[in-house]
């Protein structure tokens, strides 16, 4: 598994060489490709590895020049983003259910009732901030579901949040990728858009690390 490792991160940096090859090989078949993987990196707890920022953007650069349409593009990708989440938010809803009835010692009813009271209060922001942080943004949707935020609140939200992701790095992508220091330097950009995007989960984590302290808080009373 070591050895695959910087494989991915070579996948990641250089996502500019491997696209337009991949759209040259597999033709209108990549939108499938791309649907499926923001669609795992959103949906599925298991993948949230997979490049989210840099393969938005690098898809727009790649439909600035007529690799790839771009109206398309953005409402395949946009459905991935959103119906992803929302399998996800459902998994994490029918799973918490699971988890509790086991009555493990660590995960009781009033850590799930801490998690809903936190998604009632602060969550439609949480989920609409997470979308431009790596791994939160794949695990926000479970835990929104896992501990009961409502349904009606969460969708809104989600969907806001999935069009100005997607929007925000496929459209910076399409109007500034090929701009020439820009395209000239796309290995270095896609390294600096995944620093950032990193960045954004600092603030994410304080609340999640809060959360917990509450969780064990209320544990020990």
């Amino acid at each position: 598994m070591l050895e695959t490792f910087p494989g991915v991160i070579d996948l990641f940096i250089h996502l500019d060489k491997y696209l337009p090859a991949m759209v040259a090989s597999y033709g209108n078949l990549i939108y499938g490709i791309l649907f499926v993987i923001i669609f795992c990196e959103t949906g599925l707890v298991v993948t949230p590895f997979l490049p989210g920022d840099s393969l938005l953007f690098i898809s727009g650069t790649v439909a600035a020049v007529g690799g790839l349409n771009i109206s398309l593009l953005l409402v395949l990708i946009t459905s991935a983003a959103i119906i992803g989440d929302n399998v996800n938010y459902f998994i994490g809803r029918f799973v918490g259910q699971k988890i509790l009835e086991l009555n493990l010692p660590m995960i009781k009813k009033e850590h799930l009732d801490k998690t809903h009271e936190y998604f009632e209060k602060y969550g439609p922001l949480t989920i609409i901030v997470a979308r431009f942080a790596p791994f939160v943004r794949t695990f926000t949707p479970f835990i929104a579901g896992m501990g009961a935020m409502e349904y009606k609140k969460f969708l809104p939200y989600d969907i806001c949040g999935g069009i100005l992701w997607v929007c925000t790095f496929t459209l910076a992508g399409y109007f500034l990728g090929t701009i020439p220091v820009i395209k000239e330097n796309m290995s270095l950009v896609a390294l600096i858009i995944i620093v950032i995007s990193l960045g954004a989960v600092g603030s994410i984590v304080l609340e999640i690390i809060r959360f917990l302290k509450n969780c064990i808080t209320c544990r020990g009373k």
